[in-house]
């Protein structure tokens, strides 16, 4: 008895028939498409990033269970959720490094569409929409690690306020909108921001800045997940101090991609020069970049001077977070000579680090199976984490390798054409030649010779060998 794989159960159509009905919905609007064949990673960073969205807002909402956004009570819930929540480490460990992973997401997918010229083909609105999408990206993650009110939040804060501050005429307005009247009044404020406010402008930034197809795959989606384990198996969170007004802060750098505005902040200029309007030079200047480049081609090596510019930011980026992480060790050094950063060395290593990222890359790899190691002998905890990531990351190796092996089976060639009997006896007999000369074959006088066309008729015995014997007339008029 022939088994049809196309049927579909009673679940199937369900899903089936929910779909069609979103159809007519602007949930559909964004065509997803599920590619056939493996496509270059770099493809699937915009849709990386929303995944981690996703991922974020769904942990967010269940920590929210347990958050209390009081001065006094906020670093003690996130202690508790931490510690006594049953899968509360897990959570938190996957909303902080997803966060991580959507602003590093965010960023390379910035610079593979500056450097690949995605943004010339009438995609400007994309690339504007784009760049200020991950400036509230960062607001987001800098508002979500803030409300924890630890020594390193603090920290955070002190600078920001400072910051808004400095900016003329609307600087101290924008701060007590912002911050409140204090700090019992900033981790509310703050809360609003990072769970409502900052969302739903993402929201209508992505409802704009999504092209029409956006490509879901799932061995990607997959990795991207199992790599978020990994990290949270590799390097557990952990939850600082607790910041006491009473007791003087310790040495403490913020997160990794504010760490080179705290680095322009160190050399001790000007607030507003370093700190506001150096970064809005910045973000101006990749917002102008689709009016900016006149080249004609889309090749990074066709573009030189646009891509001596992309360089030349990645350099900074890179040379400001690590002077914004490093601190002397010396403890003998007074505490104001240690935060201070000599501006000219700051520069010319600005420079000179542009090789030497090849060897951070190395460095990195060593670090990383080392932090493993060491995550593995402090607790199982992460170890949960590290196996959830390989159990991810091993299905999308295995999805991917069935889903080629799938690509390849329909080139299968197709087994050669037998020879008919028809077609035997023809080969059998003798070519009859013409014995009529050309200048014999003549028409009559007054009559117009007629080309006689020969009849072909199709050979139904070669074309009964491809027929599917389970196919009837009436499957023929299906759709």
């Amino acid at each position: 008895m022939a088994v049809s794989l196309d049927r579909r159960n009673g679940f199937l159509e369900f899903l089936y028939w929910i779909w069609n009905e979103l159809d007519r919905t602007i949930f559909t609007a964004i065509k997803f498409s599920f590619p056939a064949r493996f496509v270059s990673p770099f493809g699937f960073l915009g849709m990386l990033t929303f995944i981690m969205f996703i991922t974020l807002g769904v942990t967010g909402a269940l920590l929210m269970f347990y958050y209390e956004p009081i001065m006094t009570r906020s670093w003690d819930s996130v202690a508790f959720i931490n510690n006594e929540v049953p899968f509360g480490f897990h959570i938190r460990n996957l909303h902080y490094h997803g966060s991580n992973a959507m602003v590093m997401l965010a960023i390379l997918h910035m610079y593979y569409q500056y450097f690949s010229g995605r943004y010339k083909i009438r995609n400007e609105i994309l690339w504007v929409t784009g760049v200020i999408l991950g400036t509230v990206t960062i607001l987001e993650a800098f508002t979500g690690y803030d409300i924890i009110f630890s020594e390193r939040a603090e920290l955070a804060i002190s600078i920001a306020a400072s910051l808004t501050n400095s900016i003329p005429i609307a600087g101290p307005m924008i701060r007590d909108l912002a911050f409140g009247a204090g700090f019992h009044d900033f981790v509310l404020r703050f809360y609003a921001q990072h769970v409502f406010i900052l969302p739903i402008v993402m929201l209508g930034l992505m409802a704009v800045h999504f092209p029409r197809f956006l490509v879901f795959d799932v061995p990607m989606v997959m990795a991207i997940c199992g790599a978020m384990c990994l990290a949270g198996g590799v390097f557990p969170v952990d939850l600082g101090f607790k910041f006491e007004p009473t007791v003087p802060p310790g040495i403490t750098v913020p997160e990794w991609y504010l760490t080179g505005l705290y680095a322009f902040l160190r050399t001790q200029y000007d607030k507003f020069l370093t700190g506001v309007l150096w970064p809005a030079l910045f973000i101006g200047v990749l917002l102008l970049t689709p009016f900016l480049d006149r080249y004609k081609k889309f090749s990074w090596k066709d573009r030189p001077w646009m891509t001596a510019l992309g360089i030349t930011g990645i350099s900074q980026i890179l040379v400001t977070t690590y002077w914004g992480f490093y601190i002397p060790p010396d403890t003998t050094i007074p505490l104001v000579e240690r935060l201070v950063i000599d501006p000219i060395n700051l520069y010319l290593v600005m420079i000179l680090l542009v090789p030497l990222s090849f060897g951070f890359t190395l460095a990195f790899q060593v670090f990383l199976n080392i932090a493993a190691f060491n995550a593995f002998l402090s607790g199982m905890n992460n170890v949960n984490l590290w196996i959830t990531g390989v159990i991810l990351i091993t299905f999308a190796g295995f999805f991917h390798l069935y889903r080629y092996a799938m690509a390849q089976s329909k080139n299968i060639p197709k087994p050669p054409k037998l020879p008919t009997t028809k077609s035997l006896e023809t080969a059998q007999q003798p070519p009859v030649m013409d014995q009529t000369k050309p200048s014999e074959k003549k028409s009559p006088q007054g009559q117009v010779s007629e080309s006689v066309t020969p009849e072909i008729k199709a050979n139904t015995a070669e074309l009964d060998l491809d027929k599917d014997p389970n196919t009837g007339m009436s499957d023929l008029n299906k759709p």
